[in-house]
């Protein structure tokens, strides 16, 4: 409504101006030998019957009577002012011009219709039982130039039609105070008039709407068990649409100038046409919502991706063709535009070669289908669920939630693998035995496991296998391979879970050990023997002093055995040559030689000590000098 009354005040505030034709539009041939000339162009812009119209009424709403005469085919013998007075009497009681977009444009006329070349209807004037069409006429002058007036015909109809008048009521019951009184050029009471016809007709449709819409919502699940589909968000683009159809008629009865009726009129037709649009959106919305439903409850989800496709472009040529037809009622030459747009198109594909390959893209993605909405797949560095496959670009959430907008021409052309369209899902595990197992106890086992993962209830009989895949230094590596049947991967995760308990279970019947991960650590030899420096310095005098009997201890026993190796073999040496010395050893020598056992025998531990870390001191001296830190796992 507001919308509608802006665009009234607007018409009512523009300047009126009488449209005139391009030259050169129509081509005349006096004779068979003679070549086709263009015509001049009418300087009161009559050169087409649109035009002619448009003019005319301009003319009428300026007040300009000697101006509106030229556009009715007068006689020598008609007053051109009481001629013009007459025709805009009989036009306020019961005009009806057509809407101009129905109205020819053409320098020729409409030639389909059954009437002359030279004749044209634009509309009708009907008052009361009497009719008369309102006729254009093709006029040549002396000159040579052509251009449509108000027939001859029409005019001599006034008269008659103007007998059975009556007093509009809008004259009827004007007050006084308001006659004569005129407001951006209109009479202030044929304003009036109007705003409370717009007011009221819309009020009224509306709550005539809004009652059906809701009649029909109680009625119609009764009737097909099923809610009625359309959203109640149609109730207003409808209301606005019926208002406009009936609009002009009440405007008519009620004897609305012409002069202010017609700009009403084209405008209340562009508002009827945004009410459509708008209308037309929301029934698509509905419908295209419904088509979705349909197809998730019967697991078409194929269809989804073309039907998102399908909406956006219904709806992209609804409202070219709203904006085409809303700038024709604002009196553009849609021919001329159509075929601007034509050659402005080709220029802009030329200049839109990536936008038109996202749109050729969007085809192939829909059409071929590799992913649907909803799908999980992997393309190029990234991988997640399909949320849109819009006209240009598709989006894709990932794992991190993140949403990636790929361009469909891009999108098209990837190695798409789609996770989602999986029949069955692979179960595929490896197994670590300790190497201790006898072997075989392990082809037991692994025999007795493909049999027992063949038979499971959860795997199907596609590929189930459990053999020996490798032999290593430290474990035999067990292969296990499935297939399970999953609708979806949460579900395979659930029966996962199972084949992994019973296959342990499985394994724990047979004397064989898990083979663990070890780890193995490499140092630098530098920083090692700077770690024991720091040691050696805080142990002191003591460290030398323990180093040189060890010294000593080792000297002693390369004199007596070749080799001292543990402490039990001191002890046996050195009892024996005490045996062999003398057997009749007093107690005192015996005690003193029980403390010396005891301290040779500390100083075999460290000299057994010394020795190990003379030999960790030669391995390191033989890893690299650069500092390098390896671990790894070994299973």
């Amino acid at each position: 409504m507001i919308v509608l009354l802006a665009l009234m005040i607007l018409s009512a505030i523009m300047p009126h101006s009488v449209m005139a034709a391009e030259p050169g539009a129509l081509g005349v041939s006096t004779g068979s030998e003679e070549s086709v000339r263009q015509t001049l162009p009418d300087s009161f812009g009559r050169d087409t019957p649109r035009h002619t119209v448009q003019g005319f009424i301009s003319a009428l709403g300026e007040n300009d009577y000697l101006l509106a005469s030229n556009y009715l085919n007068l006689t020598k013998s008609d007053n051109p002012t009481t001629a013009v007075r007459e025709f805009k009497q009989a036009l306020d009681a019961g005009g009806r011009f057509q809407p101009d977009l129905q109205i020819n444009n053409t320098p020729e006329g409409n030639l389909t219709d059954q009437l002359p070349p030279s004749q044209e209807n634009v509309g009708n004037i009907s008052i009361g039982e009497k009719s008369v069409p309102l006729l254009l006429e093709r006029v040549v002058s002396k000159q040579g130039e052509q251009y449509w007036q108000f027939s001859t015909e029409t005019l001599s109809s006034i008269p008659e039609v103007l007998e059975n008048t009556k007093p509009t009521l809008v004259s009827r019951y004007t007050f006084e105070s308001l006659e004569d009184k005129k407001l951006f050029g209109y009479q202030l009471a044929d304003l009036v008039a109007a705003l409370a016809m717009v007011v009221s007709s819309f009020v009224l449709t509306y709550i005539m709407v809004w009652l059906l819409y809701h009649l029909l919502k109680i009625v119609y699940p009764r009737v097909r068990n099923t809610p009625l589909p359309l959203p109640d968000k149609v109730i207003l683009p409808l209301a606005v649409v019926i208002m406009a159809l009936i609009l002009s008629e009440v405007m008519v009865y009620a004897g609305v100038s012409v002069t202010l009726r017609e700009p009403v009129n084209r405008f209340t037709e562009i508002a009827s046409w945004l009410a459509i649009t708008w209308l037309l959106l929301r029934v698509i919305d509905a419908i295209f919502t419904r088509a979705v439903n349909l197809s998730y409850k019967k697991n078409y989800t194929e269809r989804v991706s073309i039907l998102g496709l399908l909406r956006k472009v219904v709806k992209a040529l609804l409202l070219i063709f709203a904006v085409i037809v809303i700038f024709g009622n604002l009196g553009f030459d849609l021919t001329t535009g159509i075929a601007a747009l034509g050659v402005g198109g080709l220029a802009l594909a030329l200049g839109a070669q990536k936008t038109i390959e996202n749109l050729v893209g969007s085809v192939v993605v829909v059409a071929d289908s590799p992913v649907r909405i909803g799908d999980y797949c992997k393309f190029g560095t990234y991988e997640g669920t399909v949320v849109d496959i819009g006209i240009r670009s598709s989006r894709v959430r990932t794992l991190s939630r993140t949403i990636v907008t790929v361009p469909n021409g891009d999108f098209s052309s990837m190695q798409i693998e789609n996770f989602t369209s999986r029949d069955m899902f692979r179960f595929y595990h490896q197994l670590y035995l300790k190497r201790t197992a006898d072997i075989e106890v392990v082809f037991k086992m692994v025999k007795d496991l493909d049999e027992f993962l063949n038979e499971h209830y959860l795997t199907n009989q596609e590929w189930n296998q459990v053999n020996i895949l490798e032999l290593r230094q430290d474990c035999y590596v067990i292969q296990l391979q499935a297939y399970i049947n999953a609708n979806d991967v949460m579900e395979f995760y659930d029966k996962q879970n199972v084949v992994f308990v019973d296959v342990l279970n499985q394994v724990a019947k047979y004397k064989v050990e898990h083979a663990l991960p070890t780890q193995q650590l490499i140092v630098n030899q530098a920083e090692l023997e700077h770690h024991r420096e720091n040691n050696h310095d805080t142990d002191g005098q003591e460290n030398d002093s323990e180093r040189r009997a060890d010294n000593s201890e080792e000297d002693t026993t390369k004199d007596n055995t070749s080799e001292v190796d543990t402490s039990a073999d001191n002890d046996k040496q050195e009892e024996g040559i005490d045996l062999d010395k003398s057997v009749n050893r007093t107690k005192s020598a015996e005690a003193a030689a029980k403390q010396k056992r005891k301290a040779k025998k500390a100083e075999a531990k460290k000299a057994h000590k010394s020795r190990n870390y003379a030999l960790a001191k030669r391995k390191f001296k033989r890893a690299k000098k650069n500092f390098s830190l390896s671990i790894w796992n070994q299973p």
